[in-house]
């Protein structure tokens, strides 16, 4: 199965690294089975959805639509885990004001998305440190070469 990236701006370079990436930190979280959709896209785009589905104006970095919820009891589970929206522009500035690369900033964004999409949230600090080793992860297994 794995994870298919899909960059909706023509800009987003390496996004077969970037896949293949995000595949292996499936894997390793124990989802081999599964799949996901990441979809790159632009600051206009986001907000439109952020708006749409949040109530909130402007754009967002990352946004997640899973296919199944924690309390979808008796429905049926696929493979499909869900979407993954990643703005690009917000993901460059974010980048450069972090001092990192842009792929970097890509799988952070990315697997935290992921990590949603598995049913996990960050209400509390406790919380956050699934995410943080997911994430973290995700930038150790695109490697060194992480400048794109």
């Amino acid at each position: 199965m794995g994870v298919e990236v899909i960059d909706e701006t023509g800009r987003c370079p390496r996004v077969p690294d970037i896949a293949s990436a995000l595949g292996k930190l499936l894997a390793e979280l124990g989802q081999a089975d599964d799949e996901a959709t990441v979809v790159i896209v632009d600051d206009d785009a986001i907000a439109h959805l952020n708006e749409r589905d949040r109530g909130v104006a402007g754009p967002t970095d990352v946004l997640s639509y899973p296919l199944h919820e924690p309390t979808d009891v008796g429905h049926p589970r696929t493979p499909h885990l869900g979407d993954v929206l990643i703005s690009l522009d917000t993901a460059a500035a974010q980048a450069e004001v972090a001092g990192h690369p842009l792929a970097a900033e890509l799988m952070t964004l990315a697997a935290h998305g992921l990590m949603h999409l598995l049913g996990h949230d960050h209400q509390t600090e406790a919380d956050w440190g699934a995410f943080r080793a997911a994430q973290a992860r995700a930038v150790d297994i695109l490697g060194p070469q992480v400048e794109v």
